[in-house]
């Protein structure tokens, strides 16, 4: 389908580097597709080493003036780039839905989360407080607080825009320049977010968007090149790993938000109409393509046949279709060969022995759709236990005393969120405090915003992503004392 947008110009094709729009030296392109439809939509650049390191050395560049500035200028910036996100809201909403398929409410609502961060960081940048420490008498002991440097960053597909606001954000806040590089299958919403922070008037070499096919050459380069002081990304938890070992020959900082394998634990003094509807959301909003989604709903023995019977029910009221109908819930998955892994993945399943009770095949729209599927007689001796769906799968286990509960949804070693359902006031400290996931949603599986720490342990990675504690990541500490007082 053709794009129609109001402001044509925010569908960018180019690499932004130092401020220009540029081809790769090469002229190397490649192509978007609409997984909806599998039509292109677009050749944008592709870059790879040479063009990174130019946009690494302008960053460094650009950040000597940056980090100077008043932090209330830098905030004023950021405020004026959150106002051009929310005033282009749906033109950024159709670029999303056309190249990453999610329906187009769902792409709007993920444009004001990403903003949101450009808010919350903006008024962050203004209070990187330090301490005077008590010291001998001739003596003062400073503690002050300033950028940790160049930042790579590195994004995903499944959320295109707010996953680099969320990055963006506290790195410029903080007085850092960034250099990023977007997934191939979502370049556009990137480079529409970067011509409005050019318009917004942030300066030349501060923000960087590197498009590439060439994901080894450019993060080859972001790795290795001294300049860049701390990289972040969201992905994989294999490519995470690879990352953190490629960056320690320069012992750069890291964040990584890696891999999930959230449980949602549903015990039978639950509300199970909230239960159902916090399970639904959870597992299915973006067809099951977010890191926190609900991967094991883990169902105590007493209710399990009534929430499943309730919880198919509302499945079966979904509706898979192109992102801008306005009767689809569910759009496609992001390609034909994620939409071959979530069937591997069920029908390995059913060859355990899982029932399918709604969905479990390829839907007849065809390209990338995939039916919404309930798995039942699924236990922890199956691989579907232990493996990150990312597709609208939802495998439901049952469980029959609390211990077994903590137990089964520790036995991963991933640690990103949790969920769980409960009326006990007792129940929610002692499985809050004994499963170990970074993010514990009780009776509530929205538990996303600006203002909390998003971030895993074990295998799911390490830092914190949006509140207070997320500017921490962008910041060095440094101690200065001063002697001679009493002279």
């Amino acid at each position: 389908m053709k794009l129609e947008l109001k402001d044509s110009s925010l569908l960018k094709t180019q690499a932004f580097i130092d401020g220009q729009w540029v081809d790769g030296d090469a002229g190397e392109t490649f192509t978007v597709m609409n997984p909806a439809t599998g039509d292109a939509i677009a050749e944008v650049a592709s870059v790879g080493q040479a063009e990174t390191a130019r946009a690494i050395a302008a960053a460094d560049s650009a950040m000597l003036e940056w980090k100077a500035l008043p932090a209330g200028q830098r905030s004023e910036i950021l405020e004026r780039w959150h106002a051009l996100i929310i005033e282009n809201i749906d033109d950024l909403a159709a670029i999303m839905t056309l190249e990453q398929g999610k329906p187009v409410f769902e792409s709007k609502g993920e444009v004001m989360y990403g903003a949101s961060y450009l808010k919350w960081f903006a008024e962050e940048g203004k209070r990187v407080y330090g301490d005077v420490l008590p010291s001998a008498n001739d003596r003062r002991s400073i503690v002050i607080k300033q950028p940790v440097g160049v930042v790579a960053a590195i994004t995903p597909w499944n959320f295109p825009n707010a996953m680099i606001t969320r990055k963006a954000a506290p790195a410029l806040a903080a007085g850092c320049a960034i250099v990023l590089k977007p997934a191939a299958e979502t370049p556009l919403s990137a480079l529409s977010l970067v011509e409005l922070a050019n318009r917004a008037g942030l300066p030349a070499g501060l923000f960087s968007v590197l498009p590439s096919s060439q994901s080894s050459k450019v993060g080859g380069e972001m790795t290795s090149n001294p300049v860049v002081k701390k990289l972040t990304f969201t992905g994989s938890t294999p490519v995470g790993k690879l990352l953190m070992k490629q960056c320690a020959d320069t012992v750069k900082r890291t964040s990584m938000e890696l891999g999930g394998n959230a449980p949602v634990i549903i015990f039978d003094d639950a509300d199970l109409d909230l239960a159902v509807k916090g399970a639904l959301v959870s597992k299915y909003r973006n067809s099951g393509q977010t890191c926190i989604c609900a991967n094991r709903l883990l169902v105590q023995e007493g209710i399990y046949d009534a929430f499943v019977e309730k919880f198919a029910a509302a499945v079966n009221d979904f509706r898979l279709g192109l992102g801008f109908d306005a009767d689809t819930t569910h759009g496609p998955v992001v390609s034909k060969k994620a939409l071959g892994d979530i069937d591997n993945i069920v029908q390995n399943a059913v060859k355990q022995g899982a029932n399918v009770v709604t969905g479990g095949k390829p839907s007849d729209l065809g390209n990338c759709f995939y039916e919404p599927t309930i798995l039942t007689n699924v236990d922890d001796n199956m691989s579907i236990f232990s493996e990150e769906i990312f597709g609208p799968v939802a495998p439901v286990f049952k469980f029959s005393s609390e211990e077994q509960a903590i137990s089964m949804a520790n036995d991963t070693e991933f640690g990103l969120a949790a969920y769980l359902y409960t009326e006990n006031v007792g129940r929610i400290w002692r499985v809050s405090e004994g499963i170990e996931y970074g993010m514990v949603g009780v009776n509530e599986t929205a538990i996303s915003s600006e203002v909390i720490p998003f971030g895993g342990v074990k295998e799911s990675g390490q830092g914190r992503e949006g509140s207070k504690y997320g500017l921490d990541d962008y910041l060095e500490t440094k101690y200065i004392c001063i002697g001679g007082i009493q002279r």
